[in-house]
């Protein structure tokens, strides 16, 4: 795809990134098969894949017995609070091995168990199967007593987001926070970034509407598009990071906003040479080992390990 006409970044490490991401996942990739589109993806986050960090342990797991996870066990464990983290992929592609170095590293760092959950994907299964199997796992680990962040990058930000919002809603407690990355929240894919960053590299504005449609989510239910939510009241204090270079950009910028608004504690930062999926280049690029710091810093600041 030619972008020599839209914004683009000038950081050395994140046009190599670009260049390494459309040489494995075209940057057409949604209009081929949903198999086809998964084997690209799974290409590609093993063309990024790394060695976990010392002493830290995993293990595959069924919780109520039908979901999977993943659970990761750093070496020093210094909170009892677990991250939950919900990966991106559009709802149709992503697994518990495709950001499975990125969850290890992020429980390291935060000296905080981390689980990973495989929720069901689209089109084999429509809303709200992904919601339902994140909140399954997130009312185990309360019922058991845990104290829980809820962490998600792309339509895992969504279902992060999403999962503080249903929580809320049934009077559920022990949320100490969400930590979202550049999450998709409902935005109305016409205006402000969606327009802005309709062509940016790694994730168009048509990908968000044919992700959309693949999912079949209710427009303006709260849960599935957190923007629309009547009130933001009591929600759990968030840390919200976005890309420039992303469509949905201004969905996370508005969503902070509007959580500042209603009193909770909200941290927003805006990586301005950053794309869409930037957290892979968090080893080759200096703004994304800086934006991944501080998502480290944050799940650590929630859990209360720092």
């Amino acid at each position: 795809m030619d972008f020599s006409q839209q914004p683009r970044p000038t950081e050395p490490g994140i046009l190599q990134f670009m260049e390494i991401c459309d040489s494995f996942y075209p940057p057409d990739a949604v209009s081929a098969s949903i198999e086809q589109q998964r084997q690209w993806y799974d290409a590609l986050c093993g063309r990024f894949d790394r060695p976990l960090p010392d002493g830290m342990r995993t293990q595959d797991d069924v919780v109520i017995g039908r979901i999977p996870v993943r659970r990761y066990q750093p070496r020093t464990i210094r909170t009892s609070t677990c991250l939950l983290y919900l990966h991106g992929g559009g709802f149709v592609v992503g697994s518990l091995d495709s950001h499975h170095a990125i969850c290890a590293e992020i429980a390291d760092h935060a000296g905080a168990e981390l689980v990973s959950v495989d929720y069901r994907l689209a089109p084999e299964h429509r809303w709200p199967a992904q919601t339902d199997d994140c909140y399954g796992v997130l009312k185990s680990l309360l019922a058991a007593g845990r104290t829980v962040v809820l962490m998600g990058d792309s339509a895992g930000g969504n279902l992060a987001a999403g999962l503080a919002v249903r929580a809320k809603s049934e009077g559920f407690s022990g949320i100490t926070g969400q930590v979202l990355i550049y999450p998709a929240l409902g935005g109305d894919l016409v205006s402000g970034s969606y327009e802005e960053m309709a062509n940016a590299p790694g994730l168009t504005t048509a990908d968000v509407g044919y992700y959309r449609s693949v999912l079949k989510a209710p427009a303006g239910d709260p849960v599935a598009e957190p923007l629309t939510a009547s009130s933001f009241t009591g929600l759990p204090p968030a840390f919200i990071t976005v890309a420039h270079f992303d469509p949905l950009r201004d969905d996370g910028r508005n969503y902070a906003a509007r959580l500042a608004e209603a009193g909770v504690e909200v941290w927003f930062r805006e990586e301005p040479q950053m794309v869409h999926a930037w957290l892979r280049a968090r080893h080759m690029s200096d703004g994304a080992r800086a934006g991944f710091r501080a998502i480290c810093e944050a799940a650590s600041r929630f859990a209360g390990s720092n």
